[in-house]
């Protein structure tokens, strides 16, 4: 029996998802007020971070049975921020803190200034109903 390899892995995952909120920072960045693109945009950035920071655990798993127990801690360290940065702009978006919003933005594209995202890319728009999502989730906590 041969081995089965999951292309879908979680650093694949992680990538897509930091080029996806890139994507989705530069449209909130070009908003001019907030409406229901707005908070799509915002809520789906909050979740793809608590996506990112879920998936940390996973990542982390195969070096810490191999013994790499300073590589592990130092990528948890590395994106420990994704969850609190979520948990903020998860705050800011019930709130309606506009202001709290484009800080963690700015957060954010701080952490992610090297990403590059090219201008015919794959990825489309998945922050489209993300705010319904981000209310229903909202809604079971």
């Amino acid at each position: 029996m041969s081995r089965v390899i999951n292309p879908e892995s979680a650093g694949k995952e992680r990538t897509r998802l930091i080029k996806c909120i890139v994507l989705a920072l530069r449209e909130l960045m070009q908003q001019t007020e907030p409406n229901s693109a707005s908070k799509d945009l915002a809520a789906f950035i909050a979740i793809a971070l608590q996506e990112i920071h879920d998936s940390i655990d996973s990542s982390v798993n195969a070096w810490e049975k191999r013994g790499y127990w300073v590589k592990a801690d130092r990528f948890r360290m590395e994106w420990e921020w994704t969850g609190r940065v979520s948990r903020a702009m998860k705050n800011a978006l019930l709130g309606e803190d506009w202001g709290e919003v484009a800080g963690q933005s700015a957060l954010i594209m701080q952490k992610f200034f090297t990403v590059q995202v090219p201008a015919r890319h794959r990825l489309g728009t998945p922050w489209v109903g993300a705010y319904q999502r981000f209310l229903n989730e909202s809604k079971n906590e």
